[in-house]
């Protein structure tokens, strides 16, 4: 009974972080219509940032979040605004193909990143990196708990942002009806272009916070972009609260399956709840409770 709990505690935990991942992607797709297929890419682009920052100007990795925050804020400002935007503004083309431009960029940051950094597998050593939290008999991993806390942090600080302020409302409401919203005189160009910028730097805290933990390499992202696409189906499409519970449950399922059939199995899991969902739950958990 004891590793069960562990394991859906351990889940409930990287599940956190998965969610705070899968929130940008539902971001995006909410307010632009489209899956950004270049999300674990951009995630990948904040880690090998703090990888940098903790190599060679030695900051904390949980404090280099007041840098790479900003800079995927930035990077995903010019994405949207150079390399979408002007897809969005040709009617011909289809929005088929705003997801393909995301397919390269994210090849292109990948090929970039490889250039730069090799293929090799590097990783930071942090003193609490060994550490460890325990509750009863159960061990939790200390950085993985500070990972989640900080998760839940942003994504507290995100809901407020989205109910409580002008720009968040203005998001909102251009993801509910673009026209009407544009009839209200919501700037929706302006608000297409800080909703990747947000949708960026909300992967790009996941990505500071998972480096503690995982190797990094630069074809990283593409298995954290499948797993937000995952979250984003599995919670609804455009579905913020739906992000969070597709998040939590990936989480857990990645760590039953892990534990009870084998390590190997772990990444599979995701393929399996993504088909699951597909056949049996196409409009992803907002169907049925109403989020």
């Amino acid at each position: 009974m004891e590793v069960f709990i562990q394991t859906v505690v351990s889940g409930v935990l990287i599940g956190g972080v998965y969610a705070l991942i899968g929130l940008g992607m539902t971001l995006i797709m909410g307010v632009m219509g489209i899956i950004n297929l270049a999300h674990g890419q951009l995630m990948m682009v904040a880690m090998y940032l703090t990888f940098v920052l903790f190599t060679y100007f030695k900051i904390d990795p949980y404090f280099c979040i007041f840098v790479t925050m900003p800079a995927l804020f930035v990077i995903g400002i010019l994405i949207q605004k150079y390399l979408l935007n002007p897809l969005i503004k040709i009617e011909s083309i289809l929005p088929e193909n705003q997801v393909l431009m995301t397919v390269g960029i994210g090849t292109v940051i990948t090929e970039i990143a490889r250039f730069i950094f090799t293929s090799n597998y590097v990783s930071i050593k942090t003193p609490y990196a060994a550490k460890a939290v325990f509750i009863g008999n159960i061990s939790l991993n200390f950085p993985m708990c500070v990972a989640f806390f900080i998760a839940v942090f942003f994504t507290l600080l995100l809901f407020w942002f989205l109910l409580k302020t002008d720009i968040g409302r203005a998001i909102r409401a251009t993801a509910q009806d673009r026209e009407a919203a544009l009839l209200m005189g919501i700037d929706t160009s302006k608000v297409t272009n800080l909703t990747f910028g947000l949708g960026s730097a909300l992967v790009a805290v996941a990505g500071t916070i998972l480096l503690p933990i995982y190797y990094l390499f630069p074809d990283i992202g593409g298995p954290f972009t499948l797993k937000a696409f995952v979250i984003t189906i599995l919670g609804g499409l455009g579905s913020t609260v739906g992000a969070i519970l597709g998040g939590v449950i990936l989480g857990i399922a990645e760590s039953l399956g892990a534990t009870y059939v084998s390590m190997g199995y772990r990444e599979a899991v995701g393929f399996v709840i993504f088909v699951l969902t597909l056949i049996f739950l196409p409009g992803g958990l907002k169907r049925i409770t109403k989020i």
